[in-house]
């Protein structure tokens, strides 16, 4: 098995398919185990607790998007140096972006601790429901270390071309975690927060095993301990390309909390439906991402290394079959949507309330494979602003505008639900003229930083 794959020869389809079958597993693994928390949360707690659980998501990626969206800036930036066999000046983005992941984790953990109980009232959390979601996200928050420099070093050996190993160490903690589940909710029946520990562990597990492997010695790309420090240079080219993408990250971020407080009002009931929802639309994502981290890394190693031609037929190729796999899923959740809601609750109105929620949305998923394609070579070529500007203004600007108008003459929670697909829609037709009309393919190329640091 290859440390490092590079992506600037051969062909361009079979290239990103190697990359992105390994990313699909992973993923899959990762939704997996996020599924067999509720799973068995739901079937051997209570509601209250599944509603904890199941729900969390939006608030966990809240805290987490700015940091892992900004540390995904470093993947550009690796990849380019590692295209361009810029080897030095690649090490130097690798240790940089472990200094970032570690004042991110500090950060990270004392505001989630701190904060959580205020921003869970804000959500307007069922009262019910409130103890074990304070429970649940401050133990989560406390392994926020594990979380975060998993997907550093994930990203770092994405950025490479290896997205195997990610794999193999995901499956190993995704077996740990549905383990310490088993253990701690089905055999010891403790409470919710020990989902969260559970959970905690085997991230910390799988980040650990990413660093060994990437200690390596006598590898171009190895980590050490003495060298992890701020890089100025570095700094500046991961923040220029990962910022963009933070915000991106915590606009939709934003937006999704701002949806689920809505959603807490009609009571938890409605958590438990539409979290559960989420869980399944979870896997229905699963080929959307793991195109969009193929598509980065190709996009950027091949302009790094000025090739334009397969850049522009790799982007092609992800696109499509991104917006293909998306919408055969979304035909497959939308006629067993209630087979799946119901892995997670036998509750009637939990399986109905998911089940609507599911039908109004998968048959769109095409739209969302589309945009998140696009934005990824927008990333990919150094265009992580054109992102940001499209989900601040129609993920978070438009969505929100939508559900404050329709909610005020409209008590119906599924009037909720039709504000992904149209922001979807909108979101798809502005990535569309942007990359038939741009010159996204050049650009690296009149960017001065990049040249002051390949000349140094």
């Amino acid at each position: 098995m290859t440390a490092t794959k590079d992506m600037t020869n051969g062909t361009p389809w079979k290239l990103i398919l190697i990359f992105a079958i390994p990313i699909f597993l992973s993923n899959l693994f990762q939704q997996l185990y996020n599924s067999v928390d509720s799973i068995i949360v739901g079937n051997f707690l209570s509601d209250e607790c599944l509603a904890a659980v199941s729900s969390s998501g939006n608030l966990i990626f809240l805290f987490t998007s700015f940091f892992i969206g900004t540390a995904g800036g470093a993947g550009v930036v690796i990849s380019k140096f590692f295209g361009a066999k810029d080897y030095e000046s690649m090490q130097r983005a690798i240790h940089t972006n472990i200094a970032f992941g570690l004042v991110a984790s500090l950060i990270l953990t004392i505001a989630g601790v701190c904060f959580t109980p205020q921003i869970l009232i804000w959500m307007n959390v069922d009262q019910e429901v409130l103890p074990y979601s304070i429970k649940y996200f401050r133990f989560y928050f406390l392994g926020a270390t594990g979380v975060v420099m998993y997907n550093i070093f994930n990203g770092t050996l994405q950025a490479l071309g290896n997205s195997r190993r990610p794999l193999l160490y995901l499956i190993i903690s995704s077996c740990l975690n549905i383990i310490l589940d088993l253990i701690f909710i089905a055999g010891f029946k403790l409470g919710v927060e020990w989902a969260a520990i559970a959970t905690s562990i085997s991230q910390l597990t799988s980040a650990s095993l990413c660093l060994i492997f990437l200690m390596k010695k006598g590898t171009i790309y190895q980590v050490k301990i003495n060298k992890v420090r701020f890089h100025k240079d570095m700094l500046e080219l991961i923040i220029k390309y990962g910022v963009p993408s933070g915000i991106q990250n915590s606009v939709i971020a934003i937006a999704n909390v701002f949806v689920q407080s809505n959603i807490n009002q009609f009571g938890k009931v409605a958590m438990a439906g539409c979290g559960s929802y989420s869980k399944v639309e979870g896997f229905a994502f699963l080929p959307i991402t793991c195109f969009n981290m193929a598509l980065t890394t190709f996009i950027g190693q091949n302009l790094g290394a000025k090739e334009y031609q397969r850049a522009r037929t790799g982007a092609r190729f992800g696109i499509l079959c991104a917006m293909i796999l998306a919408e055969i899923i979304g035909i497959i959740t939308y006629i067993f949507a209630p087979y799946f809601i119901g892995l997670f609750s036998s509750s009637k109105e939990v399986i109905e309330i998911g089940t609507k929620q599911a039908r109004t949305m998968s048959l769109f998923y095409f739209l969302l494979a589309y945009s998140h394609s696009v934005a990824a070579v927008c990333r990919g070529a150094g265009k992580a602003f054109v992102p940001m500007l499209v989900m601040l203004a129609i993920w978070c600007g438009v969505r929100v505008t939508y559900i404050m108008i329709i909610t005020h003459f409209f008590d119906d929670i599924q009037y909720i639900f039709y504000a992904y697909p149209l922001t979807w829609g909108i979101s798809s037709l502005i990535y569309c003229l942007y990359y038939f009309l741009s010159d996204w393919i050049h650009g690296f190329d009149n960017n001065k930083k990049e040249k002051q640091v390949l000349e140094n």
